[in-house]
Order: structure tokens, then C-alpha cells, then sequence
């Protein structure tokens, strides 16, 4: 199995490709120019396994949740390529990648710093056919709105951690200091993504969305206020 994966949903962009048991990937943390850099990088990776994008099975994109900017970009990059090749595409959200690094150690509650006082947070268990599974929907919202579910163990992993400390201090969850930095990396889409094109999730480059969550990206002058 040959996949390209890539992602800039948020302040990282990476891509990657999964040659069989190989993985060749590419991560920065430019502070901007996105669109350019996310070419170059997938640029890189297929020149460094000798291979076009017609030599592939297909794409796996990171569909947010994350800067909205940055999801329509990396959904945009996924179609364009996709299509131009006539590749299927595998949809993988951010939160997903986020969890798979850290899923084999038990429950996972991924979350990403959303702005405005927020996050985004989902809750993810392992899963034989699909690599993992959420438990319940993947959610934006203050955090004190985030709550565990059942009485085990959950590691946290996600730059939302370090965004709000208090994350780590909620009963039930551990937080290592790298996973606090965790952002999502394309090596761990194309892994994840690997699992779910054998499962039979790929879809048409037609059919490929961005996942906001939520439909705003800045607070009001009275949410400010508040």
C-alpha cells in the first residue's frame, strides 16, 4: 500500500508517505506561508521514495478540526491531488491523529487549543478495524465543559494542554510535558489512514470536507466583554 498524507490544520504542516511498513514524513512549524511550504514538503517526501503521485493507492487528508484557514487548505491541497492523479481519499481528523500516537497505552482525550477560550476535545478508544473509535462526539467548547467518560485512566495528548494548564489537573487524566506539545503529524495520518482505506473508507476527492465543528472564528465585542 502507497499513501501521501498531509495536514496543515494547524500552526504545524507535514506530509508524509506510507510505502508498506515504511513511513517517510516531513514537520515543521512554519509561521507562515502554509500553502507554500505543504508542496514543497510533499515534494520532498515523493522525491525521496522515487515516486509520483500516479504510483500511489491514494491520500489521506487531515480535515480539521483546526484553523479554518488551514483546513480549507490541506482539504483543497487533498482534492487538487487526488484528482489530478485519480486517487480516492481517505478524510482523517486532526483529533484522530492526535490520538493514534498515543492509543496503544490505553484511552485518549485529544485536544487542541480552539481560540476564544476554547478547545476542541474528543475521547477515543482503540478500535480492531478502524485503529480507534470515539466515544462520544468530538466537541469545541470552554474548558470546563470537558468531561471524561467511565472510570479509567485517560493520557491526554494535544497542544491544548499547554494552552490551558488546567486541562491537566481534571481527575482521570495524565499528561506527559511532550504530549502537551503535541500537535498532529502526517506520519501518524498515513498510519492511521492506512487502516482505514483497508477498511474500506475511502471516499471520492468529490466527496472530501473540512471539519469546523464550530461556524465562527472570533468572539463577538459582547462575548469579549464578558
Amino acid at each position: 500500500m502507497r499513501l501521501l498524507a498531509l495536514d496543515t490544520s494547524t500552526e504545524a504542516c507535514s506530509a508524509a508517505l506510507l510505502i508498506g511498513a515504511e513511513t517517510i514524513g516531513r514537520y515543521e512549524e512554519p509561521a507562515a506561508g502554509h500553502a507554500e511550504r505543504i508542496l514543497e514538503l510533499i515534494a520532498a517526501v515523493l522525491a525521496e521514495a522515487g515516486l509520483g503521485l500516479a504510483a500511489l493507492d491514494g491520500v489521506v487528508a487531515g480535515v480539521g478540526p483546526g484553523a479554518f484557514t488551514g483546513v480549507r487548505l490541506g482539504v483543497a491541497t487533498a482534492q487538487g491531488l487526488a484528482f489530478g492523479a485519480g486517487l480516492p481519499v481517505v478524510p482523517v481528523a486532526t483529533l484522530e491523529a492526535l490520538a493514534w500516537r498515543a492509543i496503544a497505552d490505553g484511552p485518549v482525550l485529544a485536544c487542541l487549543d480552539a481560540r476564544m477560550s476554547e478547545v476542541y476535545w474528543g475521547l477515543y478508544c482503540a478500535d480492531p478495524l478502524r485503529g480507534l473509535a470515539a466515544t462520544e462526539e468530538l466537541r469545541v467548547g470552554p474548558i470546563d465543559s470537558v468531561r471524561l467518560a467511565g472510570a479509567q485512566r485517560w493520557r491526554g495528548v494535544g497542544r491544548g494542554f499547554a494552552a490551558y494548564p488546567g486541562l491537566g489537573a481534571i481527575a482521570g487524566v495524565a499528561v506527559a510535558p511532550a504530549d502537551a506539545l503535541a500537535l498532529p503529524d502526517a506520519r501518524d495520518l498515513a498510519r492511521l489512514g492506512a487502516i482505514r482505506f483497508a477498511a474500506g473508507e475511502a471516499i471520492d476527492a468529490a466527496a472530501l470536507t473540512p471539519l469546523y465543528v464550530r461556524d465562527k472564528v472570533a468572539a463577538t465585542e459582547a462575548e469579549r466583554r464578558r
